[in-house]
């Protein structure tokens, strides 16, 4: 397996048998040109939109004809189970933002966990419904998703083998949102490989925190 960072929430997934699998696709140019990072030029076969904001849900942009799974629920292609479980864009029951879904992947023996703008810490039960994770896609800017403090209660609770930060400030975003810098404070464990893509394997996951580079940086 694959796992490339697009940038923003968008990661690429491609399996061992070459399904592509597109998480949260961005509209380039968005919320009056503060989304600055490239067009999205991967072609996608399945696309995942955890909720309908422009920086999210472009599904429509994404090359290819990808079948979009945008609602709760467990959706299977193939081998792939996507688990889709609902949650809150912020920490009042979507009065402020609205809701959001957790989609858990599993494919080629790996979990793979993508928070999308997840604002709040989760409780055991809902926490349950996820588990195990093996791999955590993060939201780390703070603002308007979960702060500090709910990022690290989200990886304690979920525990997950490898953290990949996402939804962080960078010359691609222009949203009043943390670096990734922030979220890093405090020595943590972390592995800087200097590219957008990471290759995995069950037995070959590193620990820690990766901090992958956003491919479509402008």
């Amino acid at each position: 397996m694959k796992i490339k960072f697009i940038g923003h929430s968008c990661f690429l997934i491609t399996t061992g048998d070459g399904t592509r699998i597109l998480t949260d696709p961005y509209e380039a140019g968005c919320y009056d040109g503060a989304m600055k990072y490239r067009s999205i030029e991967d072609p996608a076969d399945i696309v995942l939109v955890s909720h309908d904001h422009p920086d999210h849900s472009a599904s429509s942009e994404v090359p290819g004809e990808p079948r979009v799974v945008d609602h709760p629920g467990q959706t299977s292609f193939g081998d792939i189970e996507v688990l889709g479980v609902p949650v809150w864009h912020d920490t009042s029951g979507g009065a402020e933002r609205g809701s959001n879904i957790v989609f858990r992947v599993r494919v080629d023996g790996l979990t793979i966990c993508h928070l999308g703008d997840i604002g709040h810490s989760l409780d055991r039960a809902t926490a349950g419904k996820i588990l195990p994770v093996d791999v955590l896609l993060v939201p780390v800017g703070g603002y308007f998703t979960a702060d500090k403090k709910a990022v690290d209660d989200l990886i304690s609770v979920l525990g997950p083998r490898l953290v990949i930060p996402m939804h962080f400030k960078t010359a691609g975003c222009d949203f009043p949102i943390a670096s990734v810098e922030d979220f890093l404070e405090g020595g943590k464990e972390v592995t800087r490989p200097g590219s957008s893509q990471i290759s995995l394997t069950p037995g070959g996951i590193p620990q820690g925190i990766l901090v992958l580079e956003p491919a479509n940086l402008p």
